[in-house]
């Protein structure tokens, strides 16, 4: 099973992820842990993304594109995929495409979770990060500010600042928001309510796959 995770930042897209790729046992690949995930390991790939970084320069489409490839063709995704973060507007989409369609490889399935933009900023500016096991909770559930999980203090995501989500939102409007025409206009899209507790998002999610 080949599926694509849309939704605005705050939708909670790294929390249903973790349920999809767990019942389905098949990896979630973020294309933002692979990037680093290949630059720890000093891959050829690895090293070409650091440069990129270095240089203050955006790693490209061609070469995100080539870190997917390498990725999926892994023993661990054999049975598929799960992708997040991957594509983020219409080209990256059709390159998307046209790579797996080489391989092979159809997308099953595109959901979308869809949340209102005020919850997307209540989430994401209440939204605290630990720093040693990257646990996220939100700062009105936790007194203390710290981990329930290993106890460290909890810290706030640069990118949680309320005029850096902003920007996020107005990004993911004008670039990224196009994509759910992209993938309706092929049959595949599914539009989930994010509007609710994790646990019934779930549900919704798992009632279309």
């Amino acid at each position: 099973m080949i599926i694509i995770l849309l939704g605005a930042p705050g939708a909670g897209k790294g929390t249903q992820a973790k349920k999809i790729s767990e019942k389905f046992q098949i990896p979630h690949i973020s294309t933002g842990d692979i990037l680093r995930q290949e630059i720890k390991k000093k891959t050829e790939l690895g090293r070409k993304a650091e440069a990129c970084v270095k240089k203050g320069h955006l790693v490209s489409d061609d070469l995100i594109l080539e870190i997917i490839k390498h990725t999926i063709q892994q023993e661990e995704a054999k049975n598929g995929f799960l992708l997040d973060g991957f594509p983020r507007n219409i080209t990256q989409a059709k390159m998307l495409e046209k790579m797996l369609d080489q391989l092979g490889y159809s997308v099953d399935k595109v959901i979308n979770i869809a949340v209102n933009q005020q919850e997307a900023i209540r989430r994401l500016s209440s939204r605290m990060v630990c720093p040693s096991c990257k646990k996220t909770t939100t700062s009105s559930g936790n007194e203390k500010n710290t981990c329930t999980h290993c106890g460290e203090e909890l810290a706030k995501r640069e990118d949680d600042d309320l005029s850096v989500i902003k920007k996020r939102l107005k990004v993911y409007e004008q670039e990224t928001k196009p994509l759910i025409d992209f993938y309706g206009d092929k049959g595949l899209l599914v539009d989930v309510d994010g509007d609710a507790s994790q646990g019934k998002v779930t549900e919704r999610v798992f009632e279309h796959l």
